[in-house]
């Protein structure tokens, strides 16, 4: 897997949780859903920079805990009527272990 980062297992993330990294200074929010799903944001919420790890998930989405503008997993973007977006990251689990590519 070229350009993958191994993380953690998926079982260090308890459903509808974060777990966070750090690539080069960049704090990144490992999502877990309640199906298992596993998304990754970097931890920054686009409008205050709120740590999004922090904040509650609910199917695919997280709401920041600073202001509760709710971010869709899959692609970082505010859900209107809010607007921008933070970095998402693609992600991937294999054997249980989460890797993500940069």
């Amino acid at each position: 897997m070229n350009n993958w980062l191994k993380v953690c297992g998926i079982d260090d993330i308890p459903r509808f949780g974060a777990r966070l990294v750090d690539s080069a200074g960049t704090r990144i929010a490992i999502f877990r859903t309640g199906k298992d799903e596993i998304f990754a944001l970097e931890d920054k919420c686009p409008h205050k920079g709120g740590p999004l790890s922090q904040g509650i998930v609910c199917g695919r989405k997280v709401t920041c805990p600073l202001h509760a503008w709710i971010i869709n997993l899959s692609d970082g973007m505010a859900m209107p009527p809010d607007e921008g977006a933070t970095r998402a990251y693609e992600t991937r689990v294999k054997d249980g272990e989460i890797f993500i590519r940069f």
